[in-house]
């Protein structure tokens, strides 16, 4: 097999072992051997019997090479839009306020189950490629907007079918339990038992990589998540949770319990939340798109995830309620100037973080032996992908050792 080489680089491996901010490495090279990494380090020690081997070359120009960037939370396939509840947020109705009169989360159900398969993957395609632009080469993409067996199924096999068309690899997440359908209005307990039916199938169909869940007192109750949990362990599916968000459920010591991959939102999260989380390792994925949009003002307790080496992630959320965002980049940004993350906090939070969130244990950092999934930008420090506005430096993606 041929070997690539790549020179004239600055790379930043996010590494956690890294000696050097962001495990910088000046004049560095890489070395790929098929879809993965063979080597990275300085140019100059290249063992010379590996650079004999090397056919292709590649000068990068100067270029900051980071990781492919990691999208772990969103909800990326849906129908329509909510523009006119951002407009009523606007005049003072809440998220819950809206949710209550049958907006929110049912509106969207409403036009994802109207919409055909060919309607939800042409729209989804256009949201996808918009991070993919921007050096996502990994995204996770939950259900949740169809609560009834074959609309769940349909958007799970769009997720697929994109991951499929596009140069990206796509996580399937099954949200059933995201919130109660209309159908099942004051009968949550049989909403569940619903979830609980349509978990198997749509495993048993390889269309669900993880199992996550809504607890918050408009959606589910710790006590129905854990039937969900569960049901997910007795299939070996892990298992992630929306907890914290609006209040303090107690979710995140539940989802710990079940050795969650994350638990998400957390601007609620309690010292025993956090020490749980810690015990587990399970990720605390940030999402200052949502925080933004809903015009929040309780901050996830970040100082404290640092007191209990919690690992932070960073995602986008993308969704049409609470956060309508197809930019990680400016993710990157908020997370610093909304959370007071550090840039290297941040950039660690949408590669290595983010790989842990999803289970993945092949990416997220720039080393011998993972997937040659990276990214040329024309900056010179990695503080600068966080720091501008609206900016999209990417030069080039590389995924799976093939340019995008």
């Amino acid at each position: 097999m041929s070997l690539q080489l790549w020179t004239h680089a600055r790379v930043a491996t996010l590494a956690a072992d890294a000696t050097e901010p962001y495990g910088l490495i000046d004049e560095a090279a890489l070395v790929v051997e098929g879809e993965h990494l063979l080597w990275v380090g300085e140019a100059s020690k290249i063992p010379a019997d590996l650079l004999e081997r090397c056919d292709v070359l590649h000068d990068a120009g100067g270029a900051l090479i980071t990781p492919g960037l990691i999208d772990c939370h969103t909800h990326l396939v849906y129908g329509g839009d909510r523009a006119h509840e951002f407009e009523l947020r606007l005049q003072g109705a809440s998220y819950e306020d809206i949710a209550k009169a049958g907006g929110g989360i049912a509106s969207t159900v409403r036009a994802t189950r109207a919409a055909t398969a060919a309607e939800l993957e042409l729209a989804s395609a256009k949201r996808l490629q918009a991070l993919i632009n921007e050096g996502v080469t990994t995204i996770e993409i939950k259900s949740g907007y169809g609560l009834a067996l074959e609309h769940e199924r349909k958007t799970l096999s769009v997720a697929r079918a994109l991951g499929g068309s596009h140069a990206v690899d796509v996580r399937n997440t099954f949200l059933g339990a995201h919130a109660v359908p209309p159908e099942y209005a004051g009968r949550a307990d049989d909403y569940v038992d619903a979830v609980l039916q349509m978990l198997p199938v749509l495993h048993a169909e390889g269309l669900v990589d993880a199992v996550d869940g809504f607890c918050e007192r408009i959606a589910f109750s710790t006590a129905q998540m854990e039937r969900v949990f569960q049901a997910a362990q007795a299939l070996g599916v892990r298992v992630k949770l929306h907890a914290e968000q609006l209040s303090d459920s107690g979710g995140a010591q539940l989802a710990a319990r079940y050795q969650a991959l994350s638990c998400d939102h957390l601007e609620w999260l309690s010292p025993a939340g956090a020490q749980a989380m810690a015990t587990s390792g399970s990720v605390a994925v940030l999402l200052p798109g949502a925080f933004y949009f809903l015009r929040e003002t309780r901050v996830p307790p970040i100082e404290l995830l640092r007191k209990h080496g919690v690992p932070m992630a960073v995602s986008t959320d993308c969704n049409p309620g609470s956060s309508p965002c197809t930019s990680l980049l400016l993710m990157l940004n908020m997370a610093c100037t909304l959370f007071r993350l550090t840039p290297e906090e941040a950039l660690a939070g949408v590669t290595r973080h983010a790989a842990a969130a999803l289970g993945l244990t092949d990416r997220g950092v720039l080393a011998a032996g993972q997937r040659a999934d990276f990214v040329l930008w024309d900056v010179q420090h990695p503080a600068q992908l966080c720091y501008a506005l609206g900016a999209n430096p990417r030069i080039q993606t590389i995924f799976k050792g093939q340019p995008v």
